[in-house]
């Protein structure tokens, strides 16, 4: 069973910065995987912020909110995923989740859809406020 651990969250003003990772536990090796990062504000359903195939397709996604500001990528030698969060916006204020793909083609779902995603960590959370 493959478990993923966030971290990385905190809180900062706006336009500033954080650096969240996604880490495995155990033998997963998350260069096998897609991971996807979703984020769930208070009152809010859980959304897509981004994705990344596994390292053999090696494609990146971002949802439209994000695009320009937020970099996702993976470690291999450190088995992380890291989610590169710059200009902060205080809507971007959520708990921000990780999760791994069911199917080779998952990213191409995370942005309208969970469902083909699992082994969902606890979360980070990340508050953007002056």
């Amino acid at each position: 069973q493959v478990q993923l651990v966030e971290s990385g969250g905190g809180v900062v003003e706006p336009g500033g910065s954080l650096r969240l990772s996604c880490a495995a536990s155990g033998s997963t090796f998350l260069s096998n995987l897609a991971i996807a990062w979703f984020r769930q504000a208070p009152g809010k359903e859980r959304e897509g912020v981004s994705c990344i195939t596994n390292a053999a397709v090696n494609t990146t996604y971002y949802t439209d909110f994000v695009k320009g500001r937020f970099t996702i990528s993976r470690d291999s030698a450190k088995n992380t995923v890291y989610l590169q969060m710059n200009s902060l916006k205080p809507e971007d204020t959520a708990r921000y989740y990780c999760a791994k793909g069911i199917w080779g083609g998952a990213c191409t779902t995370y942005d309208y859809t969970d469902t083909d995603f699992n082994s969902w960590g606890q979360g980070t959370q990340v508050t953007v406020s002056s």
